[in-house]
């Protein structure tokens, strides 16, 4: 019972650690997500888009103005108005018959055709009652912000997988950083041994010339090491907008995610689920859109425009001065020299372009998802050759290390025994990300990480 009991509690603390390890990669990734900048870009395109969607809709609801005029005007055409002309005489014949001048002559009158002074205010009110274009283009609109949405998340997917491979390759540099510091070891244990050596005549001084000059060409790789890390460290912190130099939290050797899944299902998933496809299609759509727009440019257009308001000489707002005035508004555009049959045949060839280009796009993700599942296959059975070589080469190593310390080998043998080791050890490094890297791809290709909804 007991023995049970440690097994299982040995099996939880190992959950835990996977578990913890995943986690801190994960926090990674949300913190992208939230801070990279070209995502805050993409997102804020989208959210402009929103915003012409909404222009667009605008469209359908009556636009209502405030406009006032007030002129002053001095001169111009004269009306002339002979009502002295033709009720003087009459005048003059009811004098006489009334032997009276109770009826004055009076003189002609002249009214000038613009007012000195004259005010207008009302308010004027537009209605689109039919219009086919701002139906089809709302719906353009709408679906050119599908586009923008669906940018948005293929760049999501994109931001996973590089934060992934940009972690990946700083564990890597410190994987190739913490080899080469143990293999500094082995050759400054070297070098004291082949000194002792020496100093009691079992060897001559140029083995220990070779051991320094081994050691100095470690130098040199530990430098380029050094170089490949703090530039990978700062291309991670530049794709989660932090401070180049923040320090990144790593833990133990993480845990490989097994190939499980079949290449048919990956590729059906990628088709059902790609981003890029999205696009296409809503491009499509869109196009579908502006074809029927432009055949419906045929028809005629039917507005509704109402104004009330206030005319006069003065500013008066009462009963006597205010006026409405209700009309329709017929536009028809008959003939626009063959525009709109050209602007058709445009639409019906972008139609055939854009289903040509959703086929190869369909195509290049299948070919994609293929290419990347069986480089991880590759990858994956590199591993366990490079986990064979490793093991091999480090038992070789031990036995010549070994029989050196006593004597019975060379200093050649023990050099080509160490190289082959490090080398085997570099390999086994190199396998192990690079399996993660293409992994990370696949699963951006394929569609398999699941986004985390935040609560």
């Amino acid at each position: 019972m007991k023995k049970k009991t440690i097994i299982y509690l040995s099996f939880l603390i190992l959950m835990n650690h996977l578990q913890a390890q995943n986690n801190v990669l994960e926090e990674y990734i949300q913190e992208g997500l939230q801070s990279n900048l070209t995502l805050k870009q993409k997102q804020s395109s989208y959210e402009k888009s929103i915003q012409v969607l909404k222009e667009a809709k605008g469209m359908f609801f009556p636009n209502i103005s405030l406009n006032a005029r007030y002129s002053v005007a001095d001169g111009g055409r004269l009306i002339e108005f002979p009502v002295g002309d033709m009720l003087n005489p009459v005048y003059s014949t009811l004098n006489q018959l009334t032997s009276s001048d109770q009826f004055p002559q009076i003189e002609n009158e002249v009214i000038p055709f613009l007012r000195p002074t004259e005010q207008e205010t009302k308010l004027h009110l537009v209605q689109p009652l039919f219009n086919p274009q701002i139906y089809y283009n709302s719906k353009i609109k709408s679906e050119l912000t599908n586009v923008e949405k669906a940018d948005v998340e293929s760049y999501k997917r994109k931001l996973v997988a590089e934060i992934k491979t940009a972690f990946y390759n700083y564990l890597k540099t410190i994987q190739v950083l913490e080899l080469t510091d143990k293999t500094g070891e082995l050759l400054k244990e070297n070098i004291r041994v082949n000194e002792r050596l020496f100093a009691n005549d079992k060897i001559t001084i140029d083995n220990v010339y070779r051991s320094k000059a081994e050691l100095s060409k470690l130098d040199q790789n530990i430098a380029e090491a050094v170089k490949y890390n703090k530039s990978a460290k700062a291309y991670f912190n530049f794709l989660l907008n932090k401070p180049l130099e923040s320090e990144i939290e790593i833990l133990d050797e993480m845990k490989l995610t097994p190939l499980e899944i079949e290449l048919q299902y990956s590729q059906e998933n990628a088709i059902n689920n790609r981003e890029e496809l999205d696009m296409i299609k809503s491009y499509e759509q869109a196009n579908d859109y502006n074809l029927k727009m432009n055949k419906f440019n045929k028809a005629p257009n039917l507005t509704a425009v109402v104004d009330y308001g206030f005319q006069g000489e003065e500013y008066r707002f009462t009963s006597d001065d205010d006026y409405v005035m209700a009309s329709f508004v017929l536009s028809w555009d008959l003939f626009k020299g063959f525009q709109n049959r050209a602007k058709i045949q445009q639409a019906t060839i972008d139609k055939q372009i854009i289903e040509m280009q959703y086929i190869e796009a369909e195509n290049r993700v299948k070919l994609q998802v293929l290419d990347l599942y069986y480089a991880v296959e590759a990858v994956e059975k590199a591993i366990t050759a490079a986990q064979q070589e490793k093991l091999s080469a480090t038992k070789s190593f031990e036995i010549i290390n070994k029989k050196y310390n006593e004597g019975q080998a060379s200093l050649i043998q023990f050099i080509d025994a160490r190289t082959t080791m490090t080398n085997a050890e570099y390999n086994m490094i190199i396998a192990t990300y690079d399996y993660k890297i293409k992994y990370a791809e696949f699963e951006r290709a394929a569609c398999l990480y699941e986004f985390r909804i935040e609560p």
